[in-house]
């Protein structure tokens, strides 16, 4: 962990619970590191880019089984949701990379309390009450913006939004179908996965593809969700919410490239997909260029030394 994603070690922990588990567990260890003093704010944000996805039950058996019908989909999903995490990790190493600050031990008295006969059923009861009120917090966002989503669609928002983004639809060579599953997608995960994958088209790549992004980048829902957990500490979710778009681009960019590279991952009924895919593939590339210019745009802000400015007494 330390040579590549620049975190200490005990990072592991949240990076494999956090793809076992899915949203938002990542984000919970994340903060609880923070909040023991285990590592430094720097490294808190660094973890909180990438360890905070989408499990593979969610993936392969909720859009994979249940919403496309087909296992290979949701594999292929899932090997490019690890992929383009781990690769995002990577890049946030750079992530405060000047940041000095120590974890103090005085902080980290909490962690040492074990776990005897006396005592486990008060851990159990505390572990099964605290996974209860994360169901409930997860369960009360999807339906909010659920609400919230079928609101802005009595207002004729997403009318307008399809209006305003097909010709982007056009350059990109897809459907403009796909306008408003994604705009609802960015709001929320599920009903906008539900929506992609309930278009029916002979190039099912393209849906394929813009779920991988929906699946990286985990929408606003997800992003309300980790920010009522890192309030309770000093993490900034800024890295948080840079590191999704890049995911979700990056999961994008190689869920269009294993389609087109290894055959058992092409569904598509006619051969049109070759060129469609190709012209996703080529698309994606600026939009990648423009996400990594805007991660270091951010980098270049937090890395570059600030003035300290010297009081007149």
């Amino acid at each position: 962990m330390r040579p590549i994603f620049h975190v200490p070690g005990i990072g592991a922990y949240a990076f494999i619970m956090g793809i076992i588990s899915g949203y938002p567990v990542g984000a919970k260890i994340v903060t609880k590191f923070r909040q023991d003093g285990l590592c430094t704010k720097a490294e808190a944000e660094r973890l909180l880019a990438f360890t905070n996805n989408s499990g593979p039950l969610f993936i392969i058996g909720t859009v994979g089984v249940t919403l496309f019908g087909n296992t290979q989909i949701g594999i292929l999903l899932f090997l490019t949701h690890l992929l383009s995490c781990i690769l995002v990790g990577f890049f946030f190493r750079f992530w405060k990379y000047q940041d000095k600050e120590k974890i103090h031990s005085h902080m980290m008295s909490t962690t040492n309390s074990s776990v005897t006969f006396s005592n486990l059923g008060e851990v159990l009861a505390n572990s099964i009450l605290n996974a209860i009120h994360t169901i409930f917090v997860i369960g009360g966002f999807v339906v909010l913006f659920s609400v919230i989503l079928s609101i802005l669609n009595e207002c004729q928002f997403f009318t307008l939004v399809h209006t305003i983004f097909t010709p982007f639809c056009r350059l990109l060579g897809i459907s403009n179908h796909f306008i408003t599953p994604i705009a609802s997608g960015i709001l929320e995960l599920t009903n906008g996965l539900r929506l992609v994958c309930e278009i029916s088209q002979k190039a099912i790549s393209s849906n394929i593809i813009i779920c991988s992004f929906l699946l990286g980048f985990g929408g606003f829902s997800v992003l309300l969700q980790v920010l009522s957990i890192t309030s309770k500490s000093d993490i900034s979710i800024k890295a948080y919410f840079w590191g999704k778009l890049l995911q979700g681009t990056l999961a994008s960019f190689l869920t269009a490239l294993f389609i087109h590279i290894f055959p058992i991952f092409n569904f598509d009924i006619t051969q049109v997909v070759s060129t469609n895919v190709e012209t996703i593939t080529k698309s994606a590339s600026p939009i990648l260029g423009l996400s990594i210019l805007a991660i270091a745009i951010s980098f270049a802000y937090f890395l570059y030394p600030k003035k300290k400015t010297k009081r007149v007494s």
